[in-house]
């Protein structure tokens, strides 16, 4: 059986249950509805799994914030012995229009804290990242405001959707595998 470790990225707290910053829990958290799961309270992270096709998904939620995910990584990356073409990080990014969704293999943090995190934890920038578009509907300076803000009244009424087909995206990573998956949703 394959087994698959998903983190999605975000701020622990109820003030950040919202913002655009936390895109990676929401999305995690439509997984785990969608296939029945319930997150608890585990080592650096909130934990849930299920079972598709023959394959494990193991989602973590870090409870470590944002600029310190990639211990989380780390720690979960051992325990569940997984290598890294079996990890896939869900984070936000400003560079690409609200709702757009984006896989790559490797590349840089783009700025990114979380990413960053990770990219100096593993020593690596070689793994999996399903980027989430937020927009950049801020103006100059206005960036962490932005980010850290929750989402506008039509970005809400289009959220559901997205979040559903962010969570294909992700059962498709652990299917079909990170090329099949890049080139059926990346600009969707």
């Amino acid at each position: 059986m394959k087994k698959f470790l998903i983190v999605g990225l975000g701020n622990i707290g109820s003030e950040y249950a919202n913002t655009r910053h936390n895109i990676g829990f929401k999305i995690l958290d439509n997984l785990a509805s969608k296939h029945k799961t319930s997150f608890k309270s585990d080592k650096l992270g909130d934990r849930a799994e299920f079972k598709l096709k023959g394959r494990t998904f193991v989602l973590i939620k870090p409870s470590t914030y944002m600029n310190l995910s990639g211990k989380a990584v780390n720690y979960w990356m051992q325990k569940e012995k997984l290598e890294m073409n079996n990890v896939l990080i869900i984070t936000d990014d400003v560079s690409l229009p609200f709702g757009s969704l984006r896989l790559k293999q490797k590349g840089s943090d783009g700025g990114h804290n979380g990413l960053k995190s990770v990219n100096e934890v593993m020593n690596t920038q070689k793994y999996s990242r399903f980027k989430f578009g937020i927009g950049n509907d801020f103006s100059r300076g206005a960036q962490i405001d932005f980010v850290l803000g929750e989402w506008s009244s039509d970005e809400n009424k289009a959220l559901a959707e997205r979040l559903n087909m962010s969570a294909s995206l992700v059962e498709s990573f652990g299917l079909a595998g990170a090329s099949n998956t890049m080139n059926t949703y990346n600009g969707k």
